[in-house]
């Protein structure tokens, strides 16, 4: 933009100040069927305001220190449009919000969503870029806006693929493709995608969205990717109205993560499976197949760890959790006395001598393709540290090996 143009537009300030920031609603459009059964908000300036995308205005908002302000604009502005063109009819809004939003200011979504219509229903929009930043804090974010009655969507999966491995821990309601893969149906590097989105969505009933749907040819694309639901001009460039919907409410009802991010691994495991016990060196070749598995996989996942105490992350560990590190989305290691950064590359995370999870053994491997745990219980003995003795489970299923991972996460703080 020339300096003319930057001179002679609106201020943020005025901007926020004033009003005149609306929205356009962008349907979501069965694949199947052709029903259109949700909206998604696109934030807008005014004519004539000098601003030309909303990329600029979050990026001026962020760089002044007014992006709340303009995340509460917006959604004020959407929630109230909802209520009002949707005519006292349920409908389904999609809403985009920043990672620093969802993770530091979370009180101005639940302040608009505490103010929304009854029979709005909300799925709030958040991109994959949010998970490796702060994946802690992204989990705990959208749990609380799970219990408000939001679902949560996660937006331009793709980008990077390695980022498939996160899926499973947010375990998004909704996953929206990035618009490029319609371009790269036959790229290997895009079917991985595909068939490893296909897979969360199949396990957790969750819908896949394929955005950029053009024309009919795209449409095909979208059904071969595994798209349950399309966006695109192929349907519509944005209006400021709805257009006729078929209300469905279902699709897109939260599903809360529960009391995983509370617990310990060996407290979930849960009554009906065969509990043994082991002394501590015929398990480490157990955990160490874990890692080889993780180095392995088709898709990187992530593989965390908890080691009661640091003393137990020995330097042979160090070395093998910095090659994990180098090769894999995101490493962690817990434990008390655990340095935040215990290995190259790999995430740490102290524990409080009166965690439970203190005096737990686990290791986790989770990811699109891949599921797998050990997770023990120290008996308390006092001997040489290799004949320890642990109560142990080794499991591949994916429902446990998930809800220790994020029990695992709830933990660890942002890096």
């Amino acid at each position: 933009m020339s300096s003319t143009s930057t001179a002679s537009r609106i201020s943020l300030d005025a901007l926020l100040r004033d009003g005149g920031l609306y929205c356009i609603y962008q349907p979501f459009v069965d694949v199947d069927s052709g029903a259109v059964t949700a909206f998604e908000a696109l934030l807008r300036a005014p004519a004539g305001s000098g601003w030309q995308s909303p990329v600029e205005l979050l990026d001026t908002a962020r760089a002044a220190g007014r992006l709340a302000d303009l995340e509460r604009a917006s959604l004020r502005a959407s929630l109230g449009d909802a209520a009002r063109l949707s005519d006292g009819r349920p409908v389904t809004l999609f809403v985009n919000l920043e990672p620093d939003t969802l993770t530091r200011r979370r009180d101005v979504v639940l302040e608009a969503l505490a103010a929304r219509a009854g029979h709005v229903q909300v799925v709030v929009e958040i991109t994959e870029r949010a998970l490796a930043e702060d994946l802690a804090g992204v989990l705990a974010g959208a749990e609380e806006l799970r219990a408000a009655g939001c679902a949560i969507a996660l937006d331009d999966v793709g980008v990077h693929p390695e980022s498939l491995a996160f899926i499973p821990l947010l375990r998004p309601e909704v996953v929206k493709l990035d618009l490029k893969l319609l371009r790269t149906v036959k790229d290997p590097a895009t079917v991985v995608v595909a068939g490893a989105v296909r897979s969360y969505a199949e396990q957790a009933g969750a819908e896949v969205v394929a955005e950029g749907v053009e024309t009919p040819g795209d449409l095909i694309r979208a059904q071969v990717l595994g798209a349950t639901l399309g966006q695109g001009w192929l349907w519509s460039r944005g209006e400021r109205a709805f257009g006729p919907w078929q209300s469905q409410p279902e699709r897109f009802a939260a599903r809360p993560i529960g009391a995983a991010l509370a617990g310990t691994p060996y407290q979930l495991i849960g009554a009906g499976r065969r509990i043994r016990h082991a002394p501590k060196h015929l398990l480490v070749p157990v955990s160490k197949t874990l890692e080889l598995m993780a180095l392995e996989a088709s898709v990187p996942p992530v593989v965390l760890a908890a080691f009661e105490d640091v003393r137990f992350f020995r330097p042979s560990t160090a070395r093998r959790f910095t090659e994990l590190a180098e090769r894999l989305p995101f490493v962690a290691a817990l434990g008390v006395g655990m340095p935040p950064s215990p290995a190259p590359g790999v995430r740490g995370a102290a524990l409080s001598p009166q965690d439970p999870l203190a005096g737990e053994w686990t290791v986790v491997v989770l990811g699109a393709h891949t599921s797998a745990a050990l997770m023990a219980f120290d008996l308390g003995d006092t001997g040489a540290d290799p004949d320890r003795e642990f109560e142990f489970v080794v499991t591949y299923d994916r429902g446990l090996v998930t809800a220790a991972a994020q029990s695992l996460v709830g933990r660890l703080t942002a890096g």
